[in-house]
Formats: structure tokens, C-alpha cells, sequence
């Protein structure tokens, strides 16, 4: 290593924190679904998720290459244009955090650096065909390609399970759903904790610490890997409670089939060096298994909200990026200015998180959509409903004459009978 600047210490730290939001921000697309059938308990899945995804980071380095070697030029890159690319995409994740939408860290990772280079560099230091081929348009397929796998696949479990005994056919899809959980996990250390070492690695190279073109050091894969993992123990439970409980109802079936559709994309993507979204793609396969079910239905109102937070992550991260390196121009100062303000905006969301805390405890309550008013057919009909057997009413009584006795004496009149109400 040549030389290690303050400036580079201070990029490193940052990249490092937003390595840990994208584990808690994350954790969602591992073991939502499995938290919310009982498959697993909160705790017991958020912990096995973090060694998943800390072994899942020493796997490959392949999107980790496409980020340092591929998305801009590291010939016209600064730690300071690393570092103001860190502070949106921070920023972002805990924006989506806090209002328990999961959005992606990756792109927001994406978007922060290519708001920060054009802002430093031009357009001309982003290279436009491998942000369409590797980051565009895997984010429009992976939801798609996620979704429809799910959705037939899960019609092809509840198909061939139809004359399974129920319980022990539900008792063995939770088995299926903890490994494909796993799976998940494992898969999202390979993609996503490659994210971070490649924009270390970036540093490194626009710094002089490292030569250009180098794949990222065993320290770079080692922090990267722990960061992610103590992210992904803490759990983002607002997040976890929106994808298991927000978009639809699953069953351990759904589940096994989402989990099961998501981890073969996204291992798919990451061997093939796409900087995919792991959200897009757990979200669409969540949908996908509403879907399958027969009467299994998706609250698009919540996902109309996620496809919005969706469109903006890209221009929101580059916009703010773009921002703290205008900003970070200004020489040290400047740069310090963008520290205080990240810190001081992390601790305002964090403060705020706490008017209703969300953990393990409540992570599954879940409100039920408020009851549409009835319409005039079933107004009607439960006007004409009788009450059910054995139930007496107050209001409604019956007056039965008595029976006429005959007068001991035949010329004398019969007496009226008495009344007995009832």
C-alpha cells in the first residue's frame, strides 16, 4: 500500500456505514416472508442471515469489479467524489428506512456515484453502456423475471401438494422456506457486500493507494463482509414488516416459492456480474407468489408506493451526491461541512424512528385494512336474516288465550278465559 490519506481513512469509515444500513435496510429480502409465516423466529432469522451473508461475501468479486472497474472512470475520480456518492446513497437507505419502504441500496449506491462523478467530472466520466446493460436493465427485469417465476411456481406447489396431508405438507414448507431463506441470505452477501467493496476498492484506486484495475484486497472483502452482516443482525423491521405483511398474505408455500425464485436470480445475476437489486428482485417475487395462490390477492397500495420509491432512488441519490461534491469543492472545509451534515441527518432519522418503535416483538402486527361499507344487497339481506336458534328477543311477545272450561251448571254463562302472555 502506498499511502492512506485522511481523506481516503474518512471514505472508507463512510462506505463502511452505508455497507451496515445496506445490511439492516436488506435484511427484508432474506426473511420477511420466512419471519412472517413463523417459519423462523425474528431474532433466530435476522442471526442466521448475518453469517449467511458474511460468507456470501467471499464468494465472488464479479459485481464488486463491474463497480470499480466498469461504472465510471477511475481516471477522473477523487475520494471526495467517493465520498459525497456515499452520503446520498446513505441518506436515501434511512429516508426508505424510516418510512418502512424497501427500496434499493444498491441503486441508491448506483445513483450517488454517477450524481457524484457527472457533478465532478462531466457525463463523460460515466460509462453509459454498462449502466444500461448492468444496472438498468437488470433493475426492470429482475422484479419481472423474479415475479413470474414465483407466481408459477407457486402454483405448481399448492398443485402438486393438493392431496398432501395439510400439516404435515405445511410442516415441511417451512423447513423449505428456512433453507431457501438461507439461500437468500447467501446470495445477498455475494451481491450486495460486493457493492461495498467495490466502491472501496474505487477509493483505493482514485487515492493511489492501491494500482488501477485491482481486484478488491482481502481487508476491503473482510470489513465489507462484517459491516453488512452486524447491519443485517440488527434488522431493518420497519422494512420486514412491509414485505411480509404489507404486500400480500403468504403461506409457508408462497414463501418457500418467492425465497426459492429470488436466490436463483440473484445468484444468476451476481455470477454473471450484474449489479442487481436483491429488493426488486425478493419484492417481485413476493408479489408473484400472492399471485399464484387461488384468492391470494396483493395490496397495491403498497406497491404502487415501492414502484414510486423505486423511479426515484437513482436521481434522488445522484441529486443529493451531486450536492455534498459541489459542496466538498470548496476544499476541506467543505468536506467537513458534508460529514457534520450526514451524521447530524442520521441522528434526526434515527430520533424520529423512535416515535414508533418497530423490533422482533411486534415486527408481525400487522393492521388489517379498515372494512368497506356495505352495500344495499347485503344491507337488505341482513335485515330479513332471522336471528339464530335459541336466541329470545326482548321486544317480540305473543298473547294465547286460555282454554274455555264448560260451566258446572248448563244455564249459567261460560266464563271468559284468562289471557297468558308470553
Amino acid at each position: 500500500m502506498e499511502s492512506f490519506s485522511l481523506i481516503l481513512a474518512i471514505v472508507v469509515v463512510t462506505a463502511l456505514a452505508f455497507d451496515f444500513t445496506n445490511g439492516f435496510h436488506d435484511t427484508a429480502n432474506a426473511m420477511a416472508t420466512t419471519i412472517s409465516t413463523g417459519a423462523l423466529k425474528p431474532k433466530v432469522a435476522v442471526a442466521m442471515s448475518a453469517v449467511l451473508n458474511l460468507v456470501g461475501a467471499f464468494l465472488s468479486v464479479e459485481v464488486a469489479n463491474t463497480i470499480s472497474k466498469g461504472l465510471v472512470d477511475e481516471s477522473g475520480i477523487r475520494p471526495e467524489v467517493i465520498f459525497a456518492a456515499l452520503v446520498g446513497a446513505i441518506l436515501w437507505n434511512l429516508l426508505t428506512w424510516l418510512v418502512g419502504l424497501p427500496s434499493s441500496s444498491s441503486h441508491a449506491l448506483m445513483g450517488g456515484l454517477i450524481g457524484a462523478t457527472v457533478a465532478s467530472a462531466g457525463l463523460g466520466a460515466v460509462h453509459g453502456d454498462v449502466l444500461v446493460t448492468k444496472v438498468l436493465i437488470p433493475a426492470i427485469a429482475a422484479p419481472l423475471v423474479a415475479g413470474i417465476a414465483a407466481m408459477f411456481a407457486t402454483r405448481l406447489t399448492y398443485r402438486l401438494g393438493r392431496k398432501a396431508d395439510g400439516r404435515a405438507s405445511e410442516k415441511g414448507y417451512r423447513a423449505g422456506q428456512i433453507a431457501s431463506a438461507g439461500l437468500v441470505s447467501l446470495a445477498h452477501g455475494t451481491n450486495d457486500a460486493q457493492k461495498t467493496m467495490g466502491i472501496i476498492t474505487l477509493a483505493l484506486v482514485a487515492g493511489g493507494a492501491v494500482a488501477p484495475d485491482s481486484d478488491p484486497p482481502m481487508w476491503v472483502i473482510l470489513s465489507a463482509g462484517i459491516a453488512i452482516a452486524l447491519g443485517t443482525y440488527l434488522g431493518g423491521w420497519r422494512i420486514i414488516r412491509t414485505m411480509g405483511k404489507g404486500l400480500t398474505d403468504l403461506q409457508p408455500q408462497q414463501g418457500f416459492a418467492a425465497q426459492t425464485s429470488a436466490a436463483t436470480v440473484i445468484l444468476a445475476s451476481s455470477h454473471l456480474g450484474f449489479s442487481l437489486s436483491t429488493t426488486h428482485s425478493v419484492s417481485g417475487s413476493v408479489m408473484g407468489a400472492g399471485l399464484g395462490r387461488k384468492g391470494g390477492v396483493v395490496r397495491w397500495s403498497t406497491a404502487t408506493r415501492m414502484f414510486v420509491a423505486w423511479g426515484l432512488t437513482l436521481p434522488a441519490a445522484a441529486l443529493v451526491a451531486a450536492l455534498a461534491e459541489w459542496v466538498c469543492g470548496f476544499g476541506d472545509w467543505g468536506t467537513a461541512l458534508v460529514a457534520v451534515f450526514l451524521i447530524a441527518s442520521s441522528a434526526a432519522i434515527w430520533k424520529i424512528s423512535r416515535r414508533e418503535v418497530i423490533d422482533h416483538t411486534n415486527v408481525n402486527d400487522h393492521e388489517a385494512p379498515e372494512a368497506e361499507p356495505s352495500g344495499v344487497v347485503t344491507q337488505a339481506m341482513a335485515a330479513v336474516t332471522p336471528p339464530p336458534a335459541g336466541t329470545v328477543t326482548d321486544d317480540l311477545s305473543a298473547t294465547i288465550p286460555a282454554p274455555v272450561t264448560a260451566p258446572a251448571d248448563p244455564a249459567a254463562p261460560a266464563a271468559p278465559p284468562a289471557a297468558t302472555t308470553v
